[in-house]
Formats: C-alpha cells, structure tokens, sequence
C-alpha cells in the first residue's frame, strides 16, 4: 500500500482565484513602480494561471492578456504586445461580440502598438474602433476617450488626412470643455494641442486664437498659473512671427490681442520685416513671469530666450538675437542640456506653390508626386548658402523653385560652447505636385 501510494500519479493542484488575486497584486505593484522587467514575469504567471483555471480561450483571459501586451508594450517589445493584445481582442469578440467592453482594453493598445510601429493605417483603424465603442458605451463626449483620440490624430496626421486630423483636434477639446467645463485647467493641454496643429498647418490667426484662450484659462489657474501662462504667450509671439516671415493663406479670424493698446490709426505699428511688436511684448512678459519665480526654471527660461533670439533674428537685429542666443544657451547648460540649441533650426521657409503642402491639386489621383532633397550650409548668422540638390526626380523648373525658396529661408544658428558656428551638411526634402497628364 506504501508502495502504490508512492508511485502512484499525484493529482495537479487545482489554480484558486486566491492565488491569481496574489499574483495579480505583485504584477500591479512592479508595473505601478514602472519596474517592468519585474512585472513582465509576474504577467505571465497571470496569463498561464488564468489559462489553467479557465481555458485557452475562457473569457478570463481578456484582461490578463491586455496586461501582459502592455507591459511589452511599455517594454519596447512591440512584437510579442501585437500578439497578446490581438489574442486578447479575439477572445473578447469571440465570448462577447463587438460591442463588449472588455474590447476597449485590448483595442486601444493594440492601435497604440500599430501607431509607435508605424503602422498608422493599421493604427487609425482598430483606434477608430475602439473610439466608436467607446462613444457607444460611454457618450459621445466622455473623458474616457481622449488617451485613444491623440493617437488616432497622430495617424491621421501621418497619413495626411488633415481633415479628420483637425476634425477629431476639435473633438477634443469640445470632450474637454464637456467634462470640466470651458475655464477648467485641464481644458489647456488640448487647446495647446489644437493651437499647434493650426501652426504647423499655417493657419496662424486661428492658432493664435488658441494660444489667446489658452491663456485667459491660465491667467486664472491660480498658484499655477505662473507657469501655466508661459507656453500660450510663447505660442501668441511665434504664430506672428511665422505669419510674417512664411505669410499666411488664412483669412484672418477674430481676436482680440491681449497686448494691443488703442492707437489713433486703429492698428499696430510693425516692427522689422513686418513683425508685429505684439509678439515682442508676449516674450519679454513671459521672461519677466519666469523671473519672478522660485526656484527658476532654467530650461523655461532658456526657451524663453531661444524664442526671443528667433523673433530679433527674423526682425533682422542680428546682434540682439546673438546675443539672446548666448544666453539661452547658459540657461540650457544649467538645466542639464543644450540639446535644443546644438543643431539649426528652421524660422522662415515659404515652400514653393507646387508643394505638396500648399499646391491647389487637390485630387491627389490626378497628380504625381516627385521630391527634392537640397543640401546646404547653415551660417552662424542664420543664412543659407552653397545651396546644391543632392538628388531629384522633379523636372529642373521645379528643383529650381526649391533652390530658391530654400536661399531664401532663415535659420537659427547652432551654437558650439555657447557661440554661434557655421553647420555644413544641412538638408531639407520639399515634395512637389505636377498634374498627371491625360492618357490618350
């Protein structure tokens, strides 16, 4: 009897929830503590627990699987979180259909995957998916949704759908405005966000309209609002400063600027190369912010700086820009980093009208696409020269228009121990729209 009790098959110990529960509880105080390599095992152990108790396909599986995928995801390994992630959709559209909400989990990393792959069609598709579940579930403006909004606009910026892009920038803050009201704080990030997308896209007065509210709403964030003041009055100053030097094809919208004094004529007089001395006002308010506060905020006060050396430069004052330059540069050197003054930097550039950003081409069908990549020298006070093409398959009229537009174009200079310096080896890639011709 010994004998058969000794060599006879134990039977396997069945999982309790008990155990997962302690399992789950370590994993969550490892990823919590941002010690993923500690969770990552522990995240495993969920997953095979859960498998043995319930299944391989047991609707358990769901949110262990989505943990699993984002601590691989947070990771770096992108690879093995687009598996777990994608098993884990599976099995929740399997055990529960489309609209489940165990879905939102899983889908939203899994588009959060696809995007920081690249990935991007594949990343607006299944984060589309996940925003209309979420808006199904939840209302059409619950807060809940932004973490998968920002994505889906980088992978519609990406894929150069700006109409949707700005369409869901919109969006964004309406759910903003919705859930915390139009002058909460939080209100200011995905104005900030809209404002800088309305820049980058040359619809200067619109952004400067964002970057205005964003402000009104910071002037009254109270002990906060020191701080919270300076991004939107930099914002105001370089939206004037890129609708004088690259122009602007927006009519311009209503604003009332917050630094306008009333002057006889009923306008304000222009500074250098047509600048608007508003700007100016906004940068020296902002430096004048930074300095009253304790303990100074070295790189915001560098940025500060840097913004200002970009205004004079543009304005033509070449010294007062050095020398503004100078002294980001020490500020920088005491935040740790002057990485954002170690390369040139791009402040005025008119892309010709056949680029791909400004041509009237608007069917995209009917047009082909052909590039210029241009190599040149950026000088220490900010001018372009030995301006060459380095390779083209546009026609010569057209490489000639960006050869133009780049001698044209004004830098920031690159700063070596704190002194401006020449930088050979500079590129730019302009990409251009000619009209198909008609086939026969």
């Amino acid at each position: 009897m010994l004998a058969a009790a000794v060599l006879a098959p134990t039977a396997a110990l069945a999982v309790t929830d008990a155990e997962r529960v302690a399992v789950y509880r370590q994993f969550r105080a490892a990823f919590d503590a941002h010690r993923y390599p500690d969770a990552l095992p522990l995240a495993e152990k969920l997953v095979a627990l859960t498998q043995e108790q319930y299944g391989a396909n047991g609707r358990e599986l769901v949110n262990p699987l989505a943990n699993l995928g984002t601590t691989r995801y947070r990771m770096g390994d992108y690879k093995d979180a687009e598996e777990a992630y994608l098993r884990s959709v599976k099995i929740a559209a399997d055990t529960g259909g489309n609209g489940d909400r165990l879905l939102l989990r899983p889908l939203q990393g899994l588009g959060a995957t696809y995007y920081a792959t690249r990935q991007y069609e594949d990343a607006s598709v299944t984060l589309q998916r996940a925003l209309d579940l979420s808006r199904n579930l939840d209302g059409l403006l619950n807060p809940g949704q932004m973490p998968i909004l920002y994505p889906l606009i980088g992978s519609l910026v990406n894929l150069e759908r700006h109409g949707e892009a700005d369409r869901e920038f919109q969006y964004a803050v309406r759910v903003a405005q919705s859930a915390w009201g139009s002058t909460d704080a939080r209100v200011i990030r995905p104005l900030d966000r809209y404002a800088h997308w309305l820049e980058h896209m040359g619809r200067y007065p619109s952004a400067r309209a964002g970057y205005a509210r964003e402000l009104s709403i910071a002037e009254g964030a109270g002990s906060r609002a020191a701080r919270l003041v300076i991004d939107p009055l930099l914002g105001i100053a370089r939206s004037y400063r890129l609708e004088a030097t690259n122009g602007s094809d927006e009519e311009a919208a209503q604003y009332v600027d917050p630094f306008a004094q009333s002057s006889v004529g009923g306008s304000p007089d222009r500074g250098g190369r047509g600048l608007n001395p508003d700007g100016e006002k906004a940068l020296l308010l902002a430096l004048q912010t930074i300095d009253k506060m304790r303990p100074v905020d070295h790189e915001l006060r560098g940025r500060s700086l840097m913004e200002l050396g970009d205004w004079y430069l543009c304005a033509d004052q070449a010294d007062k820009s050095l020398a503004r330059y100078r002294e980001a540069w020490k500020e920088f050197q005491q935040a740790g980093s002057t990485a954002p003054l170690d390369a040139p930097r791009q402040l005025a550039y008119r892309t010709p009208a056949s680029s791909a950003a400004r041509s009237p081409l608007a069917e995209r069908d009917n047009s082909d696409t052909h590039s210029v990549q241009v190599t040149f020298t950026v000088k220490h006070d900010g001018h372009t020269a030995n301006v060459t093409t380095s390779s083209s398959d546009a026609t010569a009229a057209q490489q000639k228009t960006v050869l133009a537009a780049v001698r044209r174009a004004r830098y920031a200079p690159r700063l070596l121990n704190g002194e401006p310096v020449d930088t050979e080896g500079v590129t730019l890639v302009e990409k251009l729209l000619s009209k198909r011709p008609r086939q026969p």
